[in-house]
């Protein structure tokens, strides 16, 4: 745990550097909020044009204040916020927390002032700059002078807030203020000139009064280090939720090949989250409904859940949305069933399906803990979702306390939806240890986010690098498809067995020579999409290949204006299933994708990506069981796996494939530009895999 961010959350002293008399002023909230928040350590306000903040002798500047503050928050503008950052630098202060906006974010002079921040800052750490500050509610601690810390008090839990937004800050405390959920720290990035989100989530996965992190991202800065904290806070037993902002991308440009059109942005965004086991929240509001349901520390073991309701229509709503999302909703088991049964006679109880419809529960206590005990007891069911109807309008102290009591039985997940409109009842449960929610949405991605975090597990070290591959020889710039191959094959990925031809006469030789069936193709750096302007032949032998090439070569000339020189003739692979290996970098890292290929591969869109490891700064190859984890997660996995009777594929070869093709794109870097082979047939179960086709483009 940093130190110095440390003192930053619970500072024992904390210097208001332009700090103003009047509390409706935004200078004047900082001071104004530490007081009203109970703030227990010494306040230090600088203004030379005011002698005295409430109580509170104010000094005239930096040099005058009586002892060195362990924190600063400087409310000066950003033309002078960095004389105020280099004094309290030159003092020994420990952390400095910069509100002023004009830095990169209004252009390159903003730019300037930014450097010019980091330079007087020296090895003091910041906060900001453009940020709103931080709330340490666990300690009483605020250093922000946000509109939301007007309220009167807020509920503590074990939800760390990091936002690279200022404004979402105050949004995320006052939102969980009024539906009751707990939060331990928030803290507002934004410009992360020094500290940025992988500081606090490494910090927050030490900090013993947070259970849950929980992030809104604007872009991950630095990769390698939000990958390194993200795992060190699963390993604490700490999920991490984001929510992403940015994710539409019109007008995504043309790439040389399928990979580049296929892994957008924000598609590695979800490669990176998945392998950091970061949850991401699929709207603004699952950023509070997930970590609230996480943070109970109720554990997810499987898809079953149990809908216990009064009120039928809105059971319906939550088992329907359910089932779209994959959870399970089985009737009662005998057991169980006779055991509600028992609870409730006449013929208005419904129990022998789900949702379980146990009328008036609401305004019987002692039924509804009935009903619940059943229900957690069974091991038919993982989890409980109650329907809180109108009916419990009446005595919602009754209703929680009735919910609340039966906690203890199980560590299932026990949530509620709240059916009319009751925002009060919805916060009183929620601060008895049972989320609410007012959608039934809600309730299942609450439930998926706890299911994702129970399934994950933070891998072991990364796979070491192989024997580095002699690649001194490479050429540069766009190479043809048999040249490329070639460099593929070099690092271990088999390929099909082809010729290179120039006329009519050579290639009648090579189909002689390789026998059976052929592929013939135009051979060109210039044209990575052959058979779209006519460059390709399957199904040729040593009597029709003749007649086709000039033929073809007349085509290409007319469609693409080259008359291609050179072809290849290539062993016809049949009977395997044909996907596409490839490699996609971009800010966040390298990655390689596996999906669906051949001519297909854009239409379909049945791609994984996986980002490379990295340690030291180098790039590692995946190993066997991240590319095993890619292959199973296609929606066309069955097709590899003898779906329907058909043959099983060679799954060891196709994983060897990926490892030997991550290898070349570790080794290689950044002098890759773009990687591709597709097809690569995956052949019968002991016959391996060949790449039919490839593009490579070297720096």
């Amino acid at each position: 745990m940093s130190d110095a961010i440390a003192r930053l959350l619970s500072p024992r002293s904390v210097a208001v550097i332009g700090a103003s008399a009047d509390p409706k002023k935004t200078s004047g909230r900082p001071v104004a909020y530490l007081r009203k928040h109970g703030y227990a350590g010494r306040i230090l306000p600088v203004n030379p044009k005011v002698a005295q903040i409430d109580d509170l002798v104010c000094y005239p500047d930096i040099a005058s204040l009586p002892e060195v503050p362990e924190v600063a928050v400087v409310l000066l503008g950003a033309e002078r916020a960095h004389l105020a950052v280099k004094e309290l630098a030159e003092r020994g202060c420990a952390a400095a927390i910069v509100l002023a906006s004009g830095y990169t974010e209004t252009g390159e002079e903003g730019a300037r002032r930014q450097q010019q921040l980091v330079q007087a800052a020296g090895s003091m750490r910041i906060l900001g700059p453009n940020t709103i500050g931080l709330v340490n509610l666990t300690d009483g601690i605020v250093l922000s002078p946000s509109g939301a810390l007007e309220m009167d008090h807020f509920p503590v839990g074990g939800i760390g807030v990091v936002s690279q937004s200022g404004g979402i800050l105050g949004s995320l405390l006052s939102r969980a203020a009024a539906r009751g959920i707990g939060l331990s720290k928030l803290i507002a990035t934004s410009n992360e000139v020094d500290l940025e989100l992988a500081d606090f989530i490494e910090h927050l996965a030490d900090d013993p009064a947070t259970r849950v992190i929980a992030l809104y991202v604007e872009a991950v800065r630095n990769p390698a280090r939000f990958r390194a904290a993200c795992l060190k806070a699963a390993r604490a037993g700490k999920p991490v939720v984001a929510f992403k902002i940015g994710r539409s991308e019109a007008g995504a440009q043309a790439a040389v090949s399928h990979t580049g059109a296929m892994a957008g942005a924000e598609r590695m965004y979800d490669a990176l989250f998945r392998q950091v086991g970061v949850i991401r929240a699929q709207s603004f509001s699952d950023l509070l409904d997930i970590p609230a349901a996480l943070a109970t520390g109720r554990r997810l073991r499987g898809r079953r859940v149990a809908v216990l309701t009064s009120t039928g229509g809105a059971g319906t709503l939550v088992s329907d949305d359910l089932g779209v999302a994959g959870f399970e909703t089985p009737a009662p088991d005998a057991a169980t069933a006779q055991a509600l049964r028992a609870l409730q006679t006449g013929s208005e109880a419904v129990l022998d399906r789900n949702p379980i419809d146990v009328t008036l529960a609401g305004l019987r206590p002692d039924l509804l803990r009935g009903a619940i005990r059943a229900l957690l007891a069974s091991p038919s069911y993982d989890a409980l979702v109650i329907i809180v109807g109108s009916s419990s309008l009446a005595m919602p102290e009754l209703l929680a306390g009735a919910i609340q009591d039966c906690l203890p039985d199980s560590d299932k997940p026990v949530m509620a939806y709240v059916s009319p409109h009751a925002p009060e009842i919805g916060a009183l449960l929620t601060r008895r240890g049972v989320p609410a929610f007012a959608a039934a949405e809600s309730c299942t991605a609450a439930l998926a986010g706890m299911l994702h975090a129970a399934g994950f597990e933070a891998p072991a070290d990364v796979a070491a690098a192989g024997v580095p591959v002699d690649a001194g020889d490479l050429p540069n710039g766009s190479l043809d498809e048999a040249a490329a191959k070639a460099v593929f094959a070099r690092f271990g990925v088999p390929c099909a067995t082809e010729r290179v031809v120039h006329d009519a006469r050579e290639a009648e030789a090579a189909a002689r020579e390789l026998g059976g069936r052929v592929v013939l193709k135009i051979l060109s750096s210039q044209i990575t999409h052959k058979s779209d302007v006519g460059g390709v032949a399957v199904g040729l032998d040593a009597a029709t290949i003749g007649p086709r090439l000039p033929q073809m070569a007349s085509e290409v000339e007319a469609r693409a204006g080259v008359l291609p020189q050179r072809f290849l003739v290539q062993q016809m692979v049949s009977g395997g299933t044909e996907l596409i290996l490839g490699l996609h970098r971009d800010a966040l890292g390298t990655a390689v994708l596996l999906g669906m290929g051949g001519v297909t591969a854009e239409l379909f869109q049945d791609t994984t990506l996986r980002l490379l490891p990295q340690q030291d700064g180098r790039l590692l190859p995946l190993g066997r069981a991240d590319a095993l984890a890619m292959a199973q997660s296609l929606k066309t996995w069955p097709l590899l796996d003898g779906f329907r009777r058909r043959p099983k594929a060679d799954v060891a070869a196709l994983v060897d494939a990926i490892v030997a093709f991550s290898a070349m794109a570790a080794q290689l870097g950044e002098r890759i530009v773009e990687a591709e082979i597709n097809p690569v047939f995956v052949l019968p179960e002991g016959q391996g895999v060949r790449a039919a086709d490839g593009v490579l483009v070297l720096a």
